[in-house]
């Protein structure tokens, strides 16, 4: 059996990750900085020194890149290509900031951009952290940093990735990567965007 890291898991289980990583043959290995949400290992992206080189299939990671600073995106990178085995790979999705300061310009800060599980979502919130958590002291939850799809392609490219695929939604506010150890041809990389990527 295949075996995926959940990097930033919260609560979410296997089954909220992508639909190629939620069947049957895919394990979940779930990886959070916070232990109250019982990860099997507890961690921070910029020192995942709990999960052997080369010891995952898979990687997932939703909405943890933007709580890191700009400076520690690298090194958090290097660790995900570290985990990885050689024909590994990563999905990853985080705010598109680009679709948010859209909303922003004009004038839309406060106003609710989608209705998220947990509760309605500003474009404040998407830029520094959603306010509700935030006020209950969970201060690892605040934003530090932002990704355009051209900036996100450039530093999964940056870390090392031989093949990156970056999706745009700004209907959703979102961008989806794609960023495999090793170089893909046209039709692998196509088989995992299907695989993983949701509609755009």
């Amino acid at each position: 059996m295949s075996r995926f890291l959940h990097v930033g898991c919260g609560p979410a289980t296997q089954d909220q990750t992508t639909p190629g990583f939620a069947g049957a043959d895919w394990q979940e290995v779930r990886f959070d900085i916070d232990p109250s949400v019982k990860p099997d290992i507890v961690g921070t992206m910029t020192d995942m020194s709990g999960v052997p080189d080369a010891s995952m299939d898979g990687l997932f990671s939703s909405h943890s890149l933007e709580h890191l600073y700009p400076f520690e995106t690298l090194p958090a990178l290097a660790e995900f290509l570290r985990v990885l085995r050689p024909a590994g790979f990563a999905v990853i999705t985080c705010p598109d900031i680009q679709s948010v300061a859209a909303g922003v310009a004009e004038g839309k800060l406060l106003e609710t951009l989608y209705d998220s599980a947990a509760g309605p979502i500003s474009a404040l919130d998407v830029l520094y952290g959603w306010r509700p958590a935030l006020a209950r002291g969970e201060l690892h939850m605040a934003h530090r940093s932002g990704f355009t799809a051209d900036v996100l392609a450039a530093v999964l490219k940056h870390a090392g990735f031989g093949t990156v695929v970056i999706r745009r939604r700004p209907a959703y506010f979102d961008l989806w990567a794609l960023a495999a150890k090793s170089p893909l041809d046209r039709a692998q990389a196509e088989a995992l965007t299907r695989a993983h990527f949701p509609p755009a």
